[in-house]
């Protein structure tokens, strides 16, 4: 009997030990698919396509199988425990405990990357592309533990919204055009590689960050295709335009990752894919090196399964930037270190009454009165936003070609919006499938710079007096929102967000609270959500991926 048993292990062991070698992409026939979604409530799911035609999957799977070699099935397995859905601090426990190491962490997420991704049942589309070098890096992070770990964000492998610059990986906003675009790091990217931190690849995006057709899908670009959400493929929303960091964190592709928000942006993938997202004040974190929509409301921030890890990676990123007049002169907090379970009680939370009448949001609401905060119900203030488009064509008409101008490799070929439009007309139906309009709107504006002025003017005096009415009149410590309901306010005042997983639909579709404070309060926020996160421990891992 025993004999036999360890006939059948060593048949297993063996069989496992070449499964990379054999993981590639073939192209399927997705018309049933395409004509099922012709069908969802939500227009945005209504798909013209969902694999790439213009990007070779198997050049990144042959990047993971070089890098991981023999690591098999059984290496995954008993690896599991140590890694799926555990928190930046459990890891590092593991590591220090010696039943883990980086070279082995790392190894496992690609692993499990070109193990999901390369199947038709379960691919995601979530990735773009892949650190050649990111098992080297965590060899050396094994090697040089013992004088260089400062911080909790060393050795974890990362994942960066594909608009952010990094080098030795092009950074292509999911667009054709920039399709060999190579530059020298982001700012954050060298925050996070002088932390030790080990970038994995870039995660796949709404072209352009959302801001290239109208009624398209969110998550899908030409480069990658259509990002899928993994609690239901095809059927539910992924949320735009950090849309590949937010499934990658929730299917356990890396430890964390980086998106970036412009009005919802990380919020809303965030509470689409049940994890957490922490949308930063304005100045928190660099723009220098991110593709641009607007350098007046864009910033980069964290994604990850947990408060504790948000926090973690937001400190890594943080930092003064010379060349971003928005930043601040701040280092990296360690504010998880003084997290509580009690942070709750006391605090002043207002509620919008009309959001109360969603069962699970006012279920959260119960909850949080039981957790001691106190609970006002507020009525919105109206708020006039019309001319947001134009507010956003004007930002993006110059700071686009700023960014080619400064910090891209193709700057040859395109140096203005006019030629990347007149590129993806060139071959419309793979290049822009969902066509241009948004960008054809950037070409067209005309908007003066004194009435630019104005109009940005008006959206921050009105989206501040939005939460600054209720906040001054309750004495509020933040508001509670639900998904990116109210991320437009946000971004306009400036405000931060964090997004935590509230619950699911009978359906299973997430839905996330969103706690909302004023500039430079990202700590008090992540206090709040430590606490409300522990008292609620509602999130659970997409089936398909646990």
């Amino acid at each position: 009997m025993k004999y036999s048993y360890l006939l059948v292990v060593f048949a297993f062991l063996s069989c496992s030990k070449n499964i990379t070698s054999n993981k590639t992409w073939t192209p399927y026939d997705e018309t049933s698919q395409i004509e099922s979604s012709a069908n969802n409530k939500n227009e945005r799911m209504r798909f013209k396509l969902i694999q790439s035609k213009n990007l070779d999957k198997n050049e990144m799977f042959k990047s993971i199988a070089s890098q991981i070699g023999n690591f098999n099935e059984a290496d995954y397995i008993q690896l599991l425990p140590y890694i799926l859905d555990k928190d930046i601090l459990s890891i590092q426990k593991s590591i220090d405990e010696k039943k883990l190491n980086y070279e082995k962490l790392t190894k496992w997420y690609l692993y499990r990357i070109l193990k999901f991704e390369s199947n038709q049942e379960t691919f995601l589309n979530a990735i773009l592309s892949i650190n050649n070098n990111a098992v080297q890096e965590a060899k050396l992070c094994d090697k040089r533990r013992a004088q260089s770990k400062l911080h909790p964000i060393y050795g974890m492998p990362i994942l960066l919204k594909d608009n952010i610059n990094t080098n030795g990986m092009p950074t292509t906003a999911g667009a054709v055009a920039l399709k060999d675009n190579n530059t020298n790091d982001a700012f954050i990217v060298d925050q996070l590689k002088a932390k030790g931190a080990i970038i994995l690849g870039k995660a796949n995006l709404s072209e352009w960050a959302y801001f290239l057709c109208t009624n398209c899908p969110s998550g899908y670009s030409a480069l990658g295709g259509q990002t899928l959400n993994p609690y239901g493929r095809t059927i539910f929303d992924t949320g735009g335009s950090s849309s590949g960091s937010g499934v990658s964190v929730a299917a356990n592709y890396a430890v964390a990752a980086v998106g970036s928000e412009t009005s919802g942006s990380i919020i809303s993938p965030s509470s689409q894919n049940s994890i957490v997202g922490l949308k930063p004040t304005i100045g928190k974190v660099s723009r220098t090196g991110i593709i641009p929509i607007s350098s007046t409301l864009d910033t980069a921030g964290p994604m990850a399964k947990n408060v504790t890890d948000t926090a973690i990676l937001l400190s890594a990123i943080m930092g003064y930037d010379k060349d971003d007049a928005t930043t601040i002169h701040s280092e990296g907090n360690t504010v998880w270190t003084n997290f509580s379970e009690n942070e709750l009680k006391g605090k002043r939370l207002g509620v919008f009454k009309a959001y109360l009448s969603n069962p699970i949001y006012q279920k959260t609401i119960d909850k949080l009165k039981l957790q001691g905060a106190e609970i006002i119900e507020i009525e919105p203030q109206n708020v006039n936003f019309n001319g947001f488009v134009t507010f956003l064509n004007a930002d993006m008409k110059v700071d686009l070609p700023q960014y080619l101008k400064s910090y891209s490799s193709v700057y040859d070929a395109f140096k203005t919006v006019d030629d990347i439009v007149a590129f993806n007309k060139q071959e419309a139906a793979l290049r822009i499938p969902y066509g241009q309009a948004l960008f054809e709107g950037i070409v067209a504006e005309t908007i003066s710079a004194d009435d630019f002025e104005k109009l940005k003017m008006r959206f921050l005096d009105e989206a501040i007096s939005f939460f600054e009415i209720p906040m001054k009149t309750h004495q509020l410590d933040a508001i509670v929102s639900i998904n990116n309901y109210n991320s437009g306010h946000a971004a306009m005042a400036k405000y931060p967000c964090l997004g935590i997983p509230m619950g699911y639909s009978e359906a299973g579709e997430p839905i996330g609270i969103t706690f909302i404070a004023r500039p430079f309060e990202e700590e008090k926020l992540l206090q709040i959500g430590y606490a409300f996160e522990k008292s609620n421990p509602v999130r659970i891992s997409p089936k398909k991926y646990n």
